[in-house]
Order: C-alpha cells, then sequence, then structure tokens
C-alpha cells in the first residue's frame, strides 16, 4: 500500500498556515500540475490529484483538525476529491477560489502579466514568523493502556529560549538592529520576467532568515541563535482508542523558534505492542478458548479473560470447534472525537482433542462410538 503523503508538504506550506496561505499554495499547484496544462503527461496527473486532496482537507477546518491531531487515520478511506468525471476546467477552479481573480490576484495571460501582490513568504508588509521545528517519537502502548488512555512521561532534547539573553540573541537590545538587507521586512521582492508576463516573486531575507532583525554583538552562551539545548520530561495524556500508526500531535511541544517566534510541535507516533491473547480489528478484539469435549457436548458457562480481567460466558449444548461468540461492549473504545461504543470481543472456541489416552479412556470412547447420538448424519 502507497505511502501517504504530508499534506503540508504536498502544497509547501507550515502547519501554521492561514487559509489564505493555504489557497495561494493550492493555486500555485493547480497553476503548474493541471492536466489541462499538461496533457498526457501522468506525473503532473498525480501531482495535481494530491494537491487537490491535500486542499480539500486542509481548507476545511474540521477535516483539518483531525488531520492535524491523527494524520490520514483521523480522515476515513476517502478523504479527497472524486476525479472519476474529469478535473474540470482551471479558470473555473481558480475563479471558484479567488472570486475573478480577487484576495490579492490578479489574471491577465494577454501578455499583461500577473501579479501576487500580498501572498508571499511571509505576512503582508512585515515580517515572517519563525516557527520551531516539529519533534517527533514513537510511543510504545500495550492494549490494556489503549483501551484506557494513558498519561506518559516523555523525556525530550529541545531548543529552548537562551536563559542568559531571554532568547533575543544579544545580551543588550541595543544590538540588535533592522536587517539593512530587507528594512525590516523579512522578504526581498524583485521583478521576474516570465513567459506569461512580469511578476513578483517573494523570497524570504537570507541575511536575517525572515525576522527583519540582525545581531550585532551576538550573546556568547547561544552565539546570537537565542536558542540552547535542553533535556525535559513533559507529561502527555494520550487517549483510548489509538491504534498503531496514529500521529498524536502536542501543539507547542516541539522546538522553541528563534527570537519569541512560534513552537513547533510535538508528534507521538503510536506503536502498539502485540498482545499474548488478543489480536486487533479496529474497535474489535478476537481471540480463542480450548474447551473440552465434556464442555462441548454439555454446554454451560466457561471462564474467559477480557481486557479487563476474567469474565464467564455461556455456551450451548453441542458447540462445535471453530464456533464463534461475540461479547457485546468488550472490544476497544472509539477515540473521543472521531466515533462513539465500544468494540465487541470475539472468541473462537476450539475443542481440545487428546492425541494419547489410557486404554480405560479408550474403551470408554469405544462405547460413546457405538451410542445412537455419536453417529454422523
Amino acid at each position: 500500500m502507497a505511502v501517504k503523503k504530508d499534506y503540508y508538504e504536498v502544497l509547501g506550506i507550515p502547519k501554521t498556515a492561514s487559509a489564505d496561505d493555504i489557497k495561494k499554495a493550492f493555486r500555485d499547484a493547480a497553476m503548474k500540475w493541471h492536466p489541462h496544462k499538461n496533457p498526457g503527461n501522468k506525473e503532473a496527473e498525480e501531482k495535481y490529484k494530491d494537491a487537490a486532496e491535500a486542499y480539500s482537507v486542509l481548507s476545511d477546518p474540521e477535516k483539518r483538525r483531525k488531520y492535524d491531531q491523527f494524520g490520514h487515520a483521523g480522515l476515513g478511506d476517502n478523504p479527497g476529491p472524486d476525479f472519476s468525471g474529469g478535473f474540470g476546467n482551471l479558470d473555473d477552479i481558480l475563479n471558484n477560489l479567488f472570486g475573478g481573480g480577487g484576495g490579492g490576484f490578479s489574471f491577465n495571460f494577454g501578455g499583461g502579466g500577473f501579479d501576487f501582490g500580498g501572498f508571499g513568504g511571509g505576512s503582508r508588509g512585515g515580517s515572517r514568523t519563525p516557527r520551531g521545528r516539529d519533534i517527533r517519537t514513537k510511543v510504545r502502548m500495550t492494549l490494556e493502556e489503549i483501551a484506557k488512555g494513558v498519561e506518559r512521561e516523555i523525556t525530550l532534547e529541545r531548543n529552548k529560549p537562551c536563559p542568559d539573553c531571554d532568547g533575543v540573541g544579544a545580551k543588550n537590545p541595543s544590538d540588535v538592529k533592522t536587517c539593512p538587507a530587507c528594512n525590516g521586512t523579512g522578504q526581498i521582492r524583485r521583478a521576474v520576467q516570465s513567459f506569461f508576463g512580469q511578476s513578483i516573486q517573494v523570497s524570504v531575507c537570507q541575511q536575517c532568515e525572515g525576522t527583519g532583525k540582525i545581531v550585532s554583538n551576538p550573546c556568547r552562551k547561544c552565539s546570537g541563535s537565542g536558542l540552547v539545548r535542553q533535556k525535559e520530561t513533559i507529561k502527555v495524556n494520550i487517549p483510548a482508542g489509538v491504534e498503531d500508526g496514529m500521529q498524536i500531535t502536542v501543539r507547542g511541544e516541539g522546538h522553541s523558534a528563534k527570537k519569541g517566534g512560534i513552537n513547533g510541535d510535538l508528534l507521538l507516533l503510536i506503536q502498539e505492542e502485540p498482545h499474548r491473547l488478543f489480536k486487533r480489528q479496529g474497535a474489535d478484539l478476537v481471540t480463542s478458548k480450548t474447551i473440552s469435549i465434556a464442555e462441548a457436548i454439555k454446554g454451560g458457562e466457561i471462564d474467559i479473560l477480557t481486557l479487563n480481567g476474567p469474565a464467564k460466558i455461556g455456551i450451548e449444548a453441542g458447540t462445535q470447534s471453530g464456533t464463534v461468540v461475540k461479547l457485546r461492549g468488550k472490544g476497544l473504545p472509539a477515540v473521543q472525537g472521531y466515533g462513539s461504543g465500544t468494540g465487541d470481543l470475539y472468541i473462537k472456541l476450539e475443542v481440545f482433542i487428546p492425541r494419547k489416552i489410557s486404554r480405560e479412556d479408550r474403551e470408554l470412547v469405544d462405547r460413546l462410538g457405538t451410542a445412537e447420538s455419536f453417529q454422523v448424519k
């Protein structure tokens, strides 16, 4: 099965992107990869499908919330649009998104060019807010922990604001100057001539890394970065019902950003430990129970184990080997916010047949074998 791509990476945007940033990123992808502009190009077609799927999720606040917290596992099997009826007209798509060229875009393919005003790499007319890197770590969980949810202590080594300079990067505030390359905007804008005409290209200022500020006398402890490496232990609540491969996002617990920016996130990848008795099928659990020939013939109550401890179930007289009994509500709970109720426990009953028996037992079996009830019919 193909590995799902990260939607933010597909559109080339950060996880803090605004609705306008998401629209712009999809507009750029549509302009570049739409099949009408790349006839017969299968690679372009796939890239357009990926971009359209990413946009359909990230532009929907509820879908985006589920994706941010649980990744692809929170979206179901078909999160993206249906292209069975074709890809639609590119002009109509862009007009639906931007109202015929509004929102900072002006289209003119007749030679006049187009202007991307206001949708550059940072906020309009201001410096780019830096964001710390995310931290990814794995969390191993037993089925018992998954059934109830758990509070875990996670030890991290992450960037934190320098205590000597309070994250500024300089001992004295007067040592922080406006970047001369971008005049404090954090952006470099230049006119570019292309096939479609002239456009304004906006890029992050390399001299100040988009912050609009430079440090003339760096702090010795952090070398002017404003950050130091620090080991910390935090407590994280993991909800009940998570699945193997699911990603939990803990906002703001990643690396700190330079100069008072936005913290990255802590991404917890759930790894489910194999259980000696139970196998998982979604929210349901499957196990087996061996019963004696006498129990299978007479029926009655038998002892079993569930995730919550011992229990008793009734079986019918004449139970056949391979019979499956269902216990409602004895499986795993649904993840909070992504369903309701609890799965079931399925128990496969297997009748024990001894390989070796005594002479007395063989005589007993011979007598049973001649009885009317034990004849194969």
